[in-house]
This record gives C-alpha cells, structure tokens and sequence, in this order.
C-alpha cells in the first residue's frame, strides 16, 4: 500500500505540476512578491541542493524562521542547512547560514534535488509528502517539531486524514506545543509525541537598539494585515479627540504591503490634519502616525511602546506572537481570531481580548488595561537531544 500510494501521488503531483507551469510562469513575471521564491521553487533557479549530510531545518514563515534561532545557535554552523518556502522566512535564515540557505523546490522536483541528510527538523505544520518521504529514505532522521493543530484547522485535517496518516509514516518524532495539539496529532496518525510547549517562547528575540521614546501615550499597532489598519486608524482618531498627543506606530505584517498602508495613512492624516511619516526616512517618532516600513525593528518598537494592538486576530488570521511585546511589559489588545496563538496566549498573564466593534471603545479605556506577563516559557533541550543522537 505505501508503495502505490507514493507512485499514485509522485505520480499525480508531477501532472499538476507540468500542468501548472504557464501560469507559474506568468505569475512570477507578475508579481514582485513571487519573482524570486516562484522561479527558485518550480524551476531551480539559482537554487543548488543542499550540500550532503547536515542538519537540515525547514520553515516556512520569517516568525517560524526566527523561532529556530536559539536552535541553530546551539549548533555547529557548518552543519546547518535551511529552507523555507517565503520570501521574508529566507531573508531570516539567510542571517544564520548564507552559504547552506535555499527555498525548497515543489515537491515532484525533490526527487533530483534532496540529497541524504543527517535529521530533518519541519516547522509546525509544513506537512510536505515527498519532503517527509524522501529524506527518510535517504537516510535522514525526520522530526516535526513546534507542531500545533488549531481547533479551527482540525476538522479540515480529520477529513484528509488518510493523505496524513501517510505522511506520518515518515516521521520519526513529533515536538508538541500543547497535550491539545499531541492529541489531535495522534487521531492523524502521528507517533512518539512529547509535549514541550512553544519554542517561540523558548528564547524570545530582543531589542537590537535603544529608541527614543515619545514623553506621550506611544500605541503600535504590531503585525496587521488588510482591513486592520484601517480599524486601528479609526480607533485612534477617537482616541484622539480624548489624548490629541497620542501617537500611533502601524507595522504591516508583509512588506509588499509597505506602499498600501502608506497610502491610507497618508489619506487618513489629510483628512484629521495629522503629521505623518515612514519610519525609513526617520526613526523618530515626532508624527502622529509613523508607518514602519522596514523590517526587523518591531521588538525595538515594543520595547518603548505603552500600548499594542497585536494584529492577524481581528481579521482571520489566527493571531501572532505576544510573547515579544508581553516581555516589556506592555498593554495588549488583541482580536478574537487567534486560534493560532492559545498556546502562546495561554501562558501570558493580561492580554485584553476585544471584537473589532469594541476596539475603539477598548482603546478609549485604556487605563482600565493591565500590563502582560509571560508566566511559562519553554525548554528546547529535548530537540537538541535528538539532533546530537545523530552527530
């Protein structure tokens, strides 16, 4: 049966593929987001296998990427071999390992392009068949490690749970962020589960500069996507009639996105006679409204920041990580879509959870909010235990 089902869906996914080459094509000649990561993925350009024999990880995301910092710290550099499947989740783990960085190609084109390595590591839920099955039969002890299944995610899941008790015929141990999340994992078909919590709390990333911060209320609004900002605007303009020197700093989630929130901005000051800026013509924060419109600074912004409205959970996206701004101290308002983040959610003391009709309303309040704690953070030595029983 294993056999026929990895010819069916070698088989099946290369006829997607050939298929689906014209439009990718077009796609990555359209899109500036897709002209480098589209063309490496589907056709190897400028994309060379990894060298053999290292300690390969694969994410997905620049915050999954950031995560596994504190792993790849622990290790001999020349071992390390990374991949991932974004353009902001390789601008991070070029950092570690300029030499030894690549996206990983579409799965039919893995077949000429894995070579054996010593483990594979797989971020969350990056559930590749090919990926998974090929390193194992190349030798490769394979691990899923930070694995997470949402509640809201689950009932997809369960309906293609014969495609996943397939994939986790392939993977040697399981790292679980919640008992939740191990329970689901198993009705999947997943084995050799341990219970470790959140490695994003493991070793939470710091502020790399000291700002100056404004001697007035300071209020970011971390991570958003489309339709946030304009909900945070509008919380603050009604702040502002109440606090006329508060000010406001917007960080998209996505840098494609930069020019767009910009623009909104730029349109919403017009209309309150507010100042504005982008923060990489001046990192000062002597405007009203500041679009941060580079990357990497947002825990130096957390770090002087009384207030964040912590987006992805007003839209649904499943929230994002409270940890870093939870370990200044700060007030923290988040939307009701973080089923992503409980298990992060669970373990901070304060976090204010409103709808988006009550942003408003909740930011008007604000005294009423009370500053985070992060009560429980996690412990990756486990993980490493198991790279070093390959070395």
């Amino acid at each position: 049966m294993d056999r026929l089902f990895f010819f069916f869906y070698a088989t099946l996914l290369s006829i997607v593929y050939l298929l689906a080459l014209p439009f990718i094509f077009f796609l990555s000649k359209r899109n500036v987001k897709y002209r480098v990561s589209l063309p490496a993925r589907f056709f190897l350009k400028n994309n060379p296998p990894l060298s053999e024999n290292g300690v390969w990880f694969h994410v997905c995301s620049f915050g999954e990427a950031r995560a596994i910092y504190p792993l790849l710290d622990k290790l001999p550099t020349k071992l390390l071999r990374l991949t991932t499947t974004t353009q902001t989740g390789y601008e991070a783990i070029l950092q570690k390992q300029p030499n030894q960085s690549r996206y990983l190609p579409f799965e039919p084109l893995l077949f000429s392009w894995l070579k054996p390595q010593k483990i594979l590591l797989v971020m969350e839920a990056e559930f590749w068949y090919l990926l998974f099955a090929l390193a194992k039969k190349r030798g490769a002890k394979t691990v899923l490690i930070n694995a997470r299944m949402s509640e809201r995610s689950f009932p997809k899941y369960k309906r293609m749970a014969w495609l996943y008790r397939q994939i986790f015929k392939y993977i040697d141990e399981v790292y679980a962020q919640s008992q939740i999340d191990k329970e689901r994992l198993e009705e999947l078909g997943a084995k050799n589960i341990k219970v470790i919590g959140n490695i994003k709390l493991a070793n939470i990333p710091k502020a790399t500069k000291n700002l100056t911060k404004p001697k007035r209320l300071l209020i970011c609004g971390a991570s958003t996507h489309p339709t946030e900002e304009r909900l945070i605007l509008d919380a603050f303009v009604k702040l502002k009639h109440k606090e006329p020197k508060a000010r406001l700093v917007l960080v998209p989630r996505h840098p494609e996105r930069f020019k767009e929130v910009s623009k909104l901005v730029e349109q919403v000051a017009q209309e309150e006679h507010y100042t504005w800026h982008n923060y990489s013509e001046s990192e000062a924060f002597n405007s009203d409204i500041v679009v941060v419109d580079v990357l990497g600074e947002l825990v130096n912004i957390y770090a002087i920041a009384d207030i964040v409205i912590l987006g992805g959970a007003f839209a649904k996206i499943g929230g994002h990580n409270a940890a870093e701004a939870a370990q200044f101290g700060c007030k923290i308002i988040s939307g009701e879509h973080y089923f992503n983040q409980r298990d992060i959610f669970s373990v901070i003391e304060g976090i204010t959870i409103v709808s988006k009709e009550a942003l408003a309303w909740q930011l008007e309040q604000h005294e009423l909010l009370k500053p985070t704690r992060i009560m429980q953070r996690t412990n990756i030595q486990p993980i490493l235990e198991t790279i070093n029983e390959v070395l």
